[in-house]
Order: structure tokens, then sequence, then C-alpha cells
């Protein structure tokens, strides 16, 4: 058996820090959960229930994106295993297609993808820390620019947050996974004895009666906005069934950040593809266990009009009164600071291998002399998120970067075809469940998901295209101008 020959970076000289075997089997699985849940389970099902206007299909909706999730992290824990470096999909897709396409991932992730997740999950934080501290408010300016833009004192507490796990991450891999692992099972506990204490006490009989004595009737026709134009179509129920799937793709999203540490994980062919498909697994199961509660406690006209589309809130208050709005927001004041703690440490390496690729700024490449963690990196990633908490746009940005994270995702599956054909003999510590079946199943509805977004949601599908775009003449600029020759696929 051969293995894949990786291009050599400064990673690999003996005189330089080496990334610390920090991350066992446990911190990967929670940084795989941990990543994933934020704040979208509690807010996003109320859009997802306005659109398919049956509670069959907002189930349906839910287990279309976990069979995604799950086949995504099964064939992706192949790739790890087989390329277990730090920059995790970067470096996937770098060696399948060349280190253009490696770089407009990267160049995605760092400029909205990543970063404009951690900053909204950081403004989540500051707006639900104003449930007990009514001084932290979007309305609070410190200072105002123009619209949602300038520094109020709820993103101010996202930046506090998001400064505080910057920092706590630079003193070591090990304190950054400790944080991950004490916030993941703190959160992914609460949210089980939300499914406990709902199934116990919290079940409505008016509401199961209204949801489930016609659970699998739906409309034929679904209404849908196409764009901005005010222009509106009927679409079947699989066409609506795409459409809906934004909220609950983004709320599962970030399964694959624990990739990104593949070079800090200790027996990575092992506890990679692991970690990936147990991660993925139990909060996919947790997320349809906790629709289904939504269902049992409340009619679905009550989700889809849910205020400020907290439909957790909602549901808790329901249960609880007004404590239950208390208790909802400790939950999800736990689970946004758990999910920026992942996301802040995964981030950060696949900027990290660009710049040992000489794609990006040679010092974002270096190591801590004592911490061994890409300090600078964490440093670039936190200031570039701190500006985008002041912008008032990244919550578009990341709507509309929805469609170019399936491409990515659509070409990481496909380069694991692609690897079994061009690398036959590459050692492969564990081969993807059901290849090529469930890949290829994979890819099929991703695309159909793709295809439809840019029939109907040309706002969001457009501008991220876009975005994905201008990192061709960015990355021209960068190998030529630059004086650096970025490494060929191996």
């Amino acid at each position: 058996m051969t293995t894949l020959t990786l291009p050599p970076s400064s990673q690999d000289q003996n005189d330089a820090p080496q990334l610390v075997k920090g991350l066992g089997f446990l911190s990967a699985t929670t940084l795989v959960m941990g990543s994933m849940i934020g704040s979208g389970i509690f807010i996003v099902s109320a859009d997802i229930a306005r659109k398919v206007d049956s509670p069959a299909l907002l189930i349906a909706a839910w287990l279309i994106t976990g069979f995604l999730t799950v086949v995504g992290a099964l064939s992706y824990g192949e790739l790890a295993a087989m390329m277990p470096r730090a920059g995790g999909q970067y470096v996937y897709l770098r060696e399948a297609f060349g280190p253009l396409w490696g770089f407009l991932y990267g160049w995605t992730l760092f400029l909205v993808i990543q970063t404009g997740t951690i900053a909204a999950v950081g403004v989540a934080f500051g707006k639900f820390l104003g449930h007990f501290f009514p001084a932290v408010s979007a309305q609070n300016w410190i200072f105002h620019i123009s619209g949602n833009a300038g520094l109020n004192t709820q993103n101010l507490a996202g930046i506090l947050i998001i400064i505080l796990l910057t920092v706590v991450n630079i003193f070591g891999v090990r304190t950054g996974a400790f944080v991950q692992n004490i916030f993941t099972i703190a959160k992914v506990s609460a949210l089980l004895g939300l499914v406990v204490v709902a199934l116990l006490v919290g079940r409505n009989a008016e509401a199961v009666s209204a949801n489930f004595s016609n659970f699998w009737q739906w409309p034929a026709l679904h209404k849908v906005e196409v764009g901005t134009s005010g222009a509106v179509a009927m679409v079947g129920t699989l066409t609506i069934l795409a459409i809906s799937q934004v909220g609950s793709l983004f709320a599962s999203d970030a399964w694959n950040n624990v990739t990104f540490t593949a070079g800090e994980v200790r027996n990575p062919s092992r506890n990679l593809p692991l970690s990936l498909a147990l991660g993925s697994g139990i909060v996919t199961l947790l997320y349809v266990s906790i629709n289904i509660i939504y269902l049992n406690v409340v009619p679905l006209s009550a989700i889809q009009t849910a205020p400020a589309d907290r439909v957790g809130t909602l549901v808790m208050q329901h249960m609880f009164g007004a404590t239950g709005a208390s208790l909802m927001a400790i939950a999800i004041l736990l689970s946004t600071f758990g999910c920026n703690n992942g996301l802040i440490l995964a981030g950060s390496r696949v900027y990290y291998a660009m710049a040992q690729d000489r794609l990006f700024f040679q010092a974002v490449g270096k190591l801590h002399p004592k911490y061994k963690v890409p300090m600078i990196s964490l440093l670039v990633q936190c200031v570039w998120t701190c500006l985008l908490s002041l912008s008032g746009t990244y919550n578009d940005l990341l709507e509309y970067i929805i469609f170019a994270v399936l491409v990515f995702y659509i070409l990481t599956i496909a380069a694991l075809f692609r690897l079994r054909w061009t690398r036959p003999q590459a050692d492969r510590p564990y081969r993807a469940f059901g290849y090529p079946v469930l890949p290829a199943i994979y890819i099929v509805v991703a695309l159909f998901i793709d295809v439809v977004l840019l029939l109907y949601k040309p706002q969001y599908t457009w501008p991220g295209l876009i975005i994905v775009l201008l990192g061709i003449p960015v990355y021209l600029l960068w190998t030529r101008l630059g004086g650096n020759t970025a490494p060929a696929a191996a």
C-alpha cells in the first residue's frame, strides 16, 4: 500500500515547532457536536414550518438534512483518515483537484463562512445575554454608522466573547479542548433534558391533535416568493423541501470542523472517522427529536408565528411559564459559547495550512513557540470576525453563502470518487460506509437543492457564487505578483 505524498511545508521541518497531538476521541467528538449546536435549532424551525406548512414536512426537512450530514461525515471520514493534516477539507480539495480549489474554499471560509458564523453566534450570545441584562441590546448604541452597522452593547458582548475565546485557544489546544468538552457536554445534557422533560410533562393534547391527526397530509402545491421582485411561484413538495433546507443546513453545519484540526488528533485514522460518525449522528437524532417535541407541545401555527422565530423559547414558556424563557436563555448562552469555541479553534487551522502552502500571509503559518498553536492565525481570524460583527451585514452574507457551502461539500464528496480512481493504492485506514451508493445519493440530493436555490432564491445564491469566484483573481494575483508558487496536488 502506498501513501499520499503531500507538498512539503515548514510544518515538517525539524527545527520548527510542531502541532501538539492534544485531541483524543472525546475531544474530537465534542468538537463535532459543539461546532454544530449553536442557536439555530431553537430558531430556524419557524421559517421551515412557514415554508412547508405541514408537520410531516417539517420533520422531513430535518431528516433530509440529517441524512446529508451523516452521509457527508461518513464520506469525510475516509479522506480524514487518508490525510490527517491540519486544514482538513482544504487539503482534500487541494489534493483531488489542485491548489486553486483548495484556495477557493479557504478564501470563502475566511471571508465569510467561518468568520461570519463566529460573528453571528457571538451576537446571538449577546442577544440572549440581554434577557438577564437589559442594557445589552441592539438598540443601545455606543457608536452608530448606519442601518445595523456600528457598535452596540449586543454586538460588543459578542466581540468580547470572541476575543476571550481566541485568547483561551492561544494557550494550547488542550486548553481549547477542555473548554469545548465542558460546554458541549453541558449543552447536549440540556438538550437531552429538554427532550425528556417535554415527553414527561410537556405533552399538550391540543397540539398533538392539531399536528398529528392530519400528520401525513400536506398541500399539493406550495407558494414561494422568487427573488426580491415580489413574484410568486407554486411549487411541488420536493422543491419546497429543497428550499426549506437553508435553515436546517445552517443549524447542522460545521460538523466538518474537526477535520481542520486533524494534525492535532491522536490516532487520527481511528478517531477522526469515529468522531465524525458519532458526533453528527447524535446531533441529528437530537435535532429530529427536538422538532418532534415542538410538535407535541405547540400547534404548527404557533411554531410558524413564534415571536422573533424563537420556537425553543415559546415551547419552554408553554411548559414552565416565564421561568421557561430564562431556562432557554441559559441553554442558548451555553450553546453559543461552546459553539464559538469550537469554530474559533478549528477555523484557524485552515488559514495556518494555507500559509504553509504559501497561499496566505507567511506569519499565519507559524506556531507559538511555547503553546504550539497557530497564534497569528487565531488573531487574524479574531480581527476579521470582530469587523464582521460591526458590519451589520454578516447575517445576509451567511444566507448568501449557503449555496457555496453546499457546492464545496459536493466537490469534497466528489474528491472521494476522484481519489479512489487516481490513487487506488493509497493507504485508507477507513473506507467510506456505503460507497459508492451513499456518496452518490448525497451528490444528487445536494445538487438538486443547489439548482432549486438558484432558480427560486437567486438573491441568496448568486452573491454567494460571486464571493467564491472573486477568489480566482485573488489566487492568480497571490501566486504571480507575490512571487509565491503554490504547490501542486501530489
